[in-house]
Order: C-alpha cells, then sequence, then structure tokens
C-alpha cells in the first residue's frame, strides 16, 4: 500500500511539474535560402543557424522558454502569424505600415539600407537608379525594395525584375541577366563575399528596419518581446550578436538610442511608393498591375498550349508509325517528362543551362510549360489515334492511300475530336501551372497577387481579384470547347 501510495506521489509530481513547465516559445522562419538570417546548420543541417535563429533564442530565454523552429515560407510567415502557427516570427521581416496594421510588431531590431549593387565594370556608369532607364533591375518580390523599383519604373523607365530568394539575383546580374540588384545591406554584403566583380554603392536608397511579428491578438507577447530586445540592447547581447554574424555597422547604435528612448511600439514611415493602406485605395492602385500580369499569364499559357499541341501531336505520331528505336527514344522523353517535376524542369532551363544557353525568362517558361505539357498530349493524342477503328485504315490502303494520306484525311480528323475534351482540360490545368513561373523571375497572375497581398497585409481583397480573373479566362475555353464538341461530334446511330 505505500509502495502504490508513493508511486502515485511521484505520479502527480511528475504531472505538476510538466504542468509548470512554460511551453515552447515556437518560431516561424524561412531557411530556403534564408543566410544570415536563418539557413540550415552546415555542421549539423537537421539545426538552423543565423542571427535570427539568436534573436530567437534571446527572446525565448528572457522568457524562461526554449526556441523551436518551424519553417515557413517567406511569403507566408504573415499569414501563418495571424493563423497561430507561430508564437512569434522571424527571417528578415521588414517593418512596413501594413505590416503594423494587421499583425503584431515589435520594436526594430535592427535597421538596414536597400542598396545599389551593379557590376564592378558599371560602379561609375549606373550610380543610381535614374542612370538604369531602360534596364532590368533585380531585387525579391513583396519587399520594401520591390515597391522601391515599382516607383523607379514609374519615374526613371527601368524594368523591375522579381525573384524568390537572394542569391539568384546576383548571380544574374554576374552572367548579365539583369544590370542591377536592389537588396538589403545585409543580402548585398554576403553576395560581395560570395562572388567577385560585384560592387555596391554605399549610398542608401532606402531606409528599413526588421522586427519580430506575433499574431494580432497577442499583444501580451508582443511588449515581453519589446521588453527582451531593449534589455538585450542595453546589456550588448544584441551587438555581440550582430558582430558575430558580421552584419554590425554604425547605423544601429543610433537604431538602439531612439529604440530605448521610445516608451512604445513605434510606427516607421515606410519607403516612398509603399502603400500602407488598406481597401479600395490600395486596391485601385494594383489593380492595374494585376491585369497586366493576367495578360501576361494568358500569353504564356496560349503560346505554351501551342508548343505543346505541335510538339505532342509530333510525339504522338511518332509513337504510332515510327521505327522500334524512334518509339524507344519517344517514349524515354515522355516518361521523363512526366516523372519530374515541372518546377525542377523550369530550374534546370532558366538556371542549369544558362551556362550553354541563356534564354529570357518568358522564353525559359513557355519552353519548360511547353514541353512538359507535350508529353500529357502526346499521350492523349497517340491514344485517340488507335481508337480510330482499323477497318478503316485498311479500306483506305487498300484504295491506295499512303499512309501520310491515311493519317491527314481519315485518322488525324476522328482523332481530334476524341482528344478536344481532354485539350480543353489540359489547356486549363496550364492556365493554373503557369504560376509555377514565377520562380523564375517571370511576374505572372499569381505572384503579382501575392505581392498585393503581402503589401497591404491580407489576402481577401487580392485573392477574390486574382480568382475572379482567373475565372474569367478559363470559363470561356470550357464554353468554347463544349461548343465545338457539339459542333463536331461523331454521329451516333
Amino acid at each position: 500500500m505505500k509502495r502504490v501510495a508513493a508511486w502515485l506521489g511521484a505520479v502527480l509530481l511528475a504531472a505538476s511539474a510538466h504542468a509548470q513547465t512554460p511551453p515552447p516559445l515556437r518560431w516561424g522562419g524561412d531557411a530556403e535560402g534564408g543566410a544570415p538570417y536563418v539557413e540550415a546548420d552546415p555542421a549539423d543541417p537537421n539545426k538552423v543557424a543565423g542571427f535570427d535563429v539568436e534573436v530567437a533564442e534571446l527572446i525565448a530565454a528572457r522568457l524562461g522558454r526554449t526556441a523551436r523552429f518551424i519553417q515557413v515560407a517567406f511569403q507566408s510567415l504573415d499569414q501563418s502569424a495571424k493563423r497561430g502557427d507561430f508564437d512569434i516570427g522571424l527571417s528578415g521581416i521588414e517593418d512596413i505600415p501594413a505590416r503594423r496594421q494587421s499583425l503584431g510588431a515589435s520594436v526594430p531590431y535592427y535597421e538596414f539600407r536597400e542598396v545599389l549593387t551593379v557590376r564592378d565594370g558599371d560602379r561609375e556608369r549606373y550610380r543610381s537608379l535614374a542612370d538604369l532607364r531602360g534596364r532590368k533591375v533585380a531585387t525579391l518580390g513583396g519587399t520594401m525594395a520591390y515597391d522601391l523599383l515599382l516607383e523607379a519604373e514609374r519615374t526613371h523607365g527601368i524594368t523591375a525584375v522579381s525573384y524568390d530568394e537572394d542569391v539568384h539575383p546576383y548571380s544574374d546580374l554576374l552572367n548579365g541577366r539583369v544590370d542591377a540588384v536592389v537588396l538589403d545591406n545585409v543580402l548585398a554584403n554576403r553576395a560581395m563575399r560570395r562572388a567577385t566583380g560585384l560592387y555596391t554603392h554605399p549610398g542608401a536608397l532606402a531606409i528599413g528596419h526588421y522586427i519580430v511579428i506575433t499574431a494580432p491578438e497577442n499583444t501580451a507577447l508582443r511588449d515581453q518581446m519589446d521588453d527582451a530586445l531593449r534589455a538585450a540592447m542595453r546589456d550588448g547581447t544584441l551587438e555581440r550578436i550582430f558582430r558575430k554574424w558580421r552584419v554590425w555597422n554604425d547605423d544601429q547604435p543610433a537604431l538602439f538610442q531612439r529604440v530605448l528612448g521610445t516608451p512604445s511600439t513605434p510606427s516607421t514611415p515606410g519607403t516612398p511608393g509603399t502603400p500602407g493602406t488598406l481597401g479600395t485605395g490600395a486596391t485601385s492602385l494594383y489593380f492595374p498591375s494585376l491585369v497586366r500580369a493576367a495578360l501576361i499569364t494568358l500569353a504564356l499559357s496560349c503560346l505554351a498550349m501551342a508548343l505543346a499541341v505541335a510538339s505532342g501531336s509530333l510525339i504522338a505520331i511518332g509513337r504510332v508509325y515510327g521505327d522500334p528505336v524512334t518509339r524507344v527514344v519517344l517514349t524515354a522523353y515522355v516518361e521523363v517528362m512526366r516523372g519530374t517535376p515541372v518546377l525542377l524542369q523550369l530550374f534546370v532551363i532558366y538556371y542549369g543551362l544558362a551556362a550553354v544557353i541563356r534564354l529570357p525568362a518568358f522564353m525559359a517558361a513557355l519552353v519548360g510549360l511547353g514541353l512538359n505539357y507535350a508529353a500529357y498530349e502526346s499521350e492523349i493524342y497517340r491514344s485517340a489515334l488507335e481508337a480510330v477503328p482499323r477497318g478503316q485504315l485498311d479500306a483506305a490502303r487498300i484504295l491506295g492511300f499512303s499512309n501520310l494520306q491515311a493519317l491527314r484525311l481519315i485518322r488525324a480528323p476522328q482523332a481530334f475530336r476524341l482528344a478536344l475534351a481532354p485539350m480543353t482540360n489540359d489547356f486549363v490545368a496550364l492556365l493554373k501551372d503557369s504560376s509555377l513561373v514565377s520562380v523564375i523571375t517571370v511576374v505572372e497572375l499569381t505572384k503579382q497577387t501575392q505581392i498585393f497581398a503581402t503589401n497591404i497585409g491580407s489576402w481577401v481583397v487580392p485573392g477574390l481579384l486574382c480568382a475572379a480573373m482567373y475565372l474569367v479566362m478559363s470559363l470561356p475555353l470550357g464554353y468554347l470547347a463544349r461548343r465545338l464538341e457539339e459542333r463536331w461530334r461523331m454521329p451516333t446511330p
């Protein structure tokens, strides 16, 4: 009996101790190309490293909790914070008015400058955005720098090119795809250390700050974060972290003084061109960009589908009429294209083959989507060709038709009728898959919507507009296909 009582007591004590243990502080960040903010630790890829990792651990330690990392795509950090997927978010998150309106935002903990990087040989030629009229300037989509470039498109006539990560803008600058890059000085300095032949002008195009975000209703946690960050500024902990990661500079002491002298979370004015407002004002500002992106989506989809239909027809004919070697080669092509992700194919065509052939982004997207869908189209056409009764082909042969004549006059017209419905389905699918090409800098409808949503801090209006535009583009296709099917329907007894 005593043993049972002792065991129960131990269980209750353990349960009580567990109940008193504070939960881990879940913090969200993006480790994909996130250095020096958040990246997979080279010594142990199962862990993450970076100055934002240490800032998160610092906040957790000062709250008496342990930090637990949660991987979230950079573009989804705001939405995940609202959903409560994590407690706090850090990953070089910029302080913009829209973010402060829609989320809980900490005091700024780092000040950065938007800087212009050019090829070393162009340092005297391109000293400002005004010098880059008619030139391509790269940056990350949905950032302060992107808004800066959109403003420069209107005022200086540059062409803004959007990327999803910070490595390829600089590699494309070196290989001549773009003429300059505008990004945070943290990223620019890292690129300068990584590659030679680049030069970053010291002047700032804009000033910004990094902050920590949390759910909008979580004001208590936000205040605790502010206290932890202020304490780390006073005792030098933040400075040690930044010095360790080689991002400390003369801008930070002034920022720390301003933050320590500010009683509550301040607001940041933002950069020129940042909307910072919700509702009809932001919608009217971004709507023309959405329309332009929709036209790019439609043009890309139509041209890629035309390439897919032409290539798929040739592949199908080769597999039906070709010799054994041709059939094996074409079958291998179909299996490879269907068995690998179209996203991977786009990366290989645009970045992997850059040393051999440097395709423009739109052309690479067209080729990638067209060749991928050609594999699927070829299977539709091959099955449609083989569905034509062999008796008709035998009759054509008896009447003296050649294979080409039989294909052109008898087999292909009937096969086209059979293939029409699945072709329409594939075109609608391609229209939606075109959103993948944003990874190679083509700003199509979904990417532009994502930029819109990030800058206003909400997906409701941008998402509804985007869905409406896709429906406007896809519904007529379905209607047209039904009309063609009715018109060309094969007669039934």
